[in-house]
């Protein structure tokens, strides 16, 4: 789902009503492509986020997060020019995916001046541009750009430069018609020229600019009551109809911001109601645009920041996996020829039983088998073995006791180097579990530290262990019963609450059988009721790999009756005397109960 003009339009419009006439108090960059301005207003503080990299968009959010411990370049400048500065007005260009905000603040020899923030959210090409007003001289008073988020030089782009001291210019044109300013007139004029085959949604799409594919399949729905309806089975007036009711929504600021969920996980959202869905697919109404963007982003941010910065970490636990599976089949194969020893033995002893019926240059001999009795024929079966005829029949058989003692010394060493490739295997699965967990810097830091000390430093190149880490950086929880609830979001952070912070009368929960984190429900020397039970234990089956699922088992017992697996990778534990419970976690339930 793309964030499109009409959702665009929404957020301005929220953002004009509550924020307008604020004062800017703070200006973050927690990614090098976001910026995060704090607002004072009339209606409080409120975080406005403007996004220009893989997810762009811009709203209030409630989301927080780490900023980095030396701000960027970009940040610095803004925080010169715009901290203490009035937000006067935010308008959108037209109905495209551009927006300007405007301030009143102050030069750098303190004469009042006017400073603008232009965001242009258009997927790939988007961009947040630093600007201020250009000369008198200039051609329609355009704006002259102090800075960009990413600058665009002639080599990228012939048509359209971003660099500082050049004149702003909107984006090209797509050569598609304003949806705002269309009339039945006119889209009667491009119905007539269109194909009778082509879909009512891929018509809106090539002819109008700023309508995400979902508005454009909405607007063919209301119109039809289907959303694959060809142009040949509608005409111009039936496709107004639908396409007018949505865009009277923005033209009258009637937005009603809608996601559309499926087993709780976002699947589509926009700024109108999104009726072309039916079950099990359901709808969820949000007050304002802004939560409905924190819902639909928090889990793709996350994911999206952490294969940028944890790419080196998923690449080397990736070839890890690999070579491991391969190693493992190898070894398999080897160890199901080890199975032959006992045959090679056979065959030695019968060989040495019937030395006297062999000689030398026999290349195969059929002997009696007096292990093997045949009932029907009441006689021994026989074996046929084949010699080595350059060899006597003494060292055929020592032959075949060699094949036997070596087969048999294979097979004990290949049982360890097995076991012990399917428990690195394991590890190498937790350290995946934790990363779909990380959500800062430190978390990341932590988990390469873990890997460096693990035994895999020559594998991550350029990398320094510090030397001294820092006390991990665990969650932390609080039930509806008031109890603390610790969670470790890798190896490092379960192994620091479960050894170091655990109490002995604290109780500890891990989701049976799956890699996950090690949860402890700190008693403070209380008995804790039922539901902080389940919820501690719909902690622990969220912050696993088996989240997402129904009735996931989670073992848990007291802290006491854990215990370290002498010289095991960090995190691994052994218990034996354990309860076990069933839950079906929430996730919105569990962030409910994290303390922020």
């Amino acid at each position: 789902m793309a964030f499109d003009a009409g959702m665009l339009a929404c957020t301005v419009h929220e953002i004009r009503t509550v924020a307008l006439g604020g004062r800017i108090e703070k200006v973050m960059q927690p990614e090098r492509d976001e910026v995060i301005l704090q607002i004072r207003s009339f209606e409080g503080g409120k975080r406005l986020l403007i996004n220009a990299g893989a997810n762009p968009r811009i709203g209030f959010t409630e989301l927080t997060k780490e900023n980095p411990a030396q701000a960027p370049m970009f940040c610095m400048l803004l925080r010169k020019h715009l901290t203490g500065a009035k937000l006067t007005d935010i308008r959108q260009m037209g109905f495209e995916r551009a927006v300007t905000l405007s301030f009143d603040t102050r030069d750098e020899m303190g004469f009042p001046c006017n400073r603008y923030l232009i965001a242009e959210v258009m997927g790939k090409y988007s961009n947040l541009i630093f600007a201020g007003d250009a000369h008198p001289d200039a051609p329609d008073g355009r704006m002259r750009i102090i800075a960009a988020l990413k600058t665009v030089d002639f080599s990228t782009s012939a048509q359209r430069q971003i660099l500082p001291g050049m004149l702003y210019e909107l984006p090209p044109a797509q050569g598609k018609e304003d949806p705002l300013e269309a009339t039945p007139e006119s889209m009667a004029a491009l119905y007539a020229g269109e194909t009778p085959d082509r879909p009512l949604d891929k018509f809106i799409l090539s002819h109008y600019c700023g309508i995400s594919a979902a508005v454009a399949r909405e607007m063919v729905f209301l119109a039809t009551r289907h959303t694959d309806t060809p142009v040949r089975c509608a005409d111009a007036g039936v496709l107004w109809r639908g396409f007018d009711a949505v865009m009277r929504r923005i033209r009258e600021a009637d937005y009603a911001p809608t996601l559309i969920c499926q087993d709780s996980k976002p699947v589509e959202y926009a700024f109108c109601p999104l009726t072309q869905y039916t079950a099990p697919l359901e709808a969820r109404r949000f007050d304002s645009a802004g939560k409905l963007l924190d819902a639909w982003f928090e889990t793709r941010d996350r994911e999206t920041r952490l294969h940028q910065r944890a790419a080196d970490i998923l690449r080397l636990l990736t070839h890890a996996e690999t070579r491991i599976k391969k190693k493992l089949e190898a070894q398999g194969a080897e160890l199901a020829d080890c199975e032959k020893a006992d045959t090679y033995r056979k065959y030695g002893d019968l060989i040495t039983a019937n030395m006297y019926a062999l000689t030398r240059g026999m290349k195969r001999a059929e002997l009696t088998d007096y292990e093997d009795w045949q009932e029907d024929t009441g006689a021994y079966g026989t074996a046929v073995i084949d010699l080595d005829e350059r060899l006597t029949p003494s060292a055929n058989a020592q032959r075949y006791y060699k094949k036997y003692t070596k087969a048999r010394n294979a097979k004990v060493e290949l049982t360890k180097q097995i076991q012990r490739g399917q428990e690195e295997l394991t590890y190498i699965y937790t350290i995946f579990d934790a990363l779909t967990h990380a959500e800062t810097a430190a978390d990341l830091s932590e988990i390469r530290d873990e890997l460096y000390r693990s035994g895999y430093a020559s594998r991550m190149k350029g990398y320094t262990a510090p030397k001294k880490q820092p006390a991990p950086a665990y969650a932390r929880f609080r039930t509806s019963g008031g109890f603390t609830v610790l969670c470790g979001k890798n190896n490092v952070q379960n192994e620091y609450i479960t050894h170091k912070l655990a109490e002995k009368n604290d109780y500890w929960f891990h989701a049976k059988g799956v890699p996950g984190s090690h949860v402890i429900l700190v008693t403070g020397g209380q008995e804790p009721g039922d539901q902080d039970f389940t919820q501690a234990a719909a902690i622990a089956a969220q912050y696993s790999k088996a989240a997402g699922g129904n009735l996931v088992p989670v073992d848990y017992l007291l802290a006491r009756n854990v215990r370290k697996v002498p010289g095991a990778k960090p995190g691994f534990v052994v218990y034996h005397t354990n309860w076990t419970a069933y839950v079906t976690p929430d996730p919105e339930a569990v962030a409910a109960l994290r303390v922020k």
